[in-house]
């Protein structure tokens, strides 16, 4: 029975792919790609010969129709991004959704995604946690920061490495300096780094050097 496959993908290590993964890969009769040039790296590396079309926020709208009709035409197809777990701040919701609005059977395999091991090795309560990905880049931010600023539960944020400290700072301004944080840039890679103290030590240890790789902070609720 044709179905969309939902794939998750390694955020760095080429290593952190399930066998199923890989499988499924080698399987399908098409993977959709959020960048073909960052997959065909991860395909090249375990010989997967499958063909692939881009799949990504700039045409995710108008391709919609065309996958859903390879599905039911027989196709199994599987989505992958460009790293982690499609749907977690990266193109795949608008495609499951209109899967699951034309009966389409969805399998979707456990694997990568940068915040979970960011959260076990924070040091940071996670019994309970607000993911709340990345930031709006202007309108809606501080009201956002506001809003969470008595939330009593841990909360997860994707940062850009080139907004990093400016985040830093307005985390100090809403939630104060004494707030706990830990800081992962580059999980999984070879310069993987987790900083952790309080928002005004980590700002310190970030404000006067290079920042490089993709940022997960984990922030402390509110007591």
């Amino acid at each position: 029975m044709s179905k969309l496959y939902i794939v998750p993908t390694p955020i760095g290590n080429l290593e952190d792919i399930t066998l199923r993964a890989i499988r499924i890969l080698k399987e399908v009769d098409l993977i959709l790609a959020e960048d073909t040039r960052q997959t065909t790296k991860l395909l090249n590396h375990y010989e997967i010969k499958t063909r692939m079309k881009p799949h990504h926020q700039f045409n995710e709208h108008k391709t919609i129709n065309g996958i859903i009709d390879l599905i039911a035409a027989g196709e199994q197809i599987a989505l992958v991004s460009d790293a982690g777990t499609p749907g977690i701040s990266d193109p795949g919701f608008l495609l499951i959704r209109a899967c699951i609005q034309n009966n389409i059977e969805i399998e979707c395999l456990p694997g990568a995604t940068a915040f979970v091991p960011a959260l076990v090795n924070s040091g940071i309560p996670s019994d309970h946690f607000i993911f709340e990905g990345f930031l709006p880049p202007k309108k809606g931010r501080k009201t956002k920061l506001e809003n969470l600023s008595q939330e009593p539960f841990t909360i997860i944020f994707y940062e850009s490495p080139f907004r990093l400290v400016k985040t830093l700072g307005q985390l100090i301004e809403f939630f104060g300096d004494e707030r706990r944080v830990s800081v992962s840039r580059e999980l999984t890679k070879i310069h993987e780094e987790t900083i952790r103290g309080t928002l005004r030590q980590v700002l310190t240890h970030f404000e006067n050097q290079t920042i490089k790789g993709e940022i997960v902070i984990i922030l402390a609720g509110k007591k």
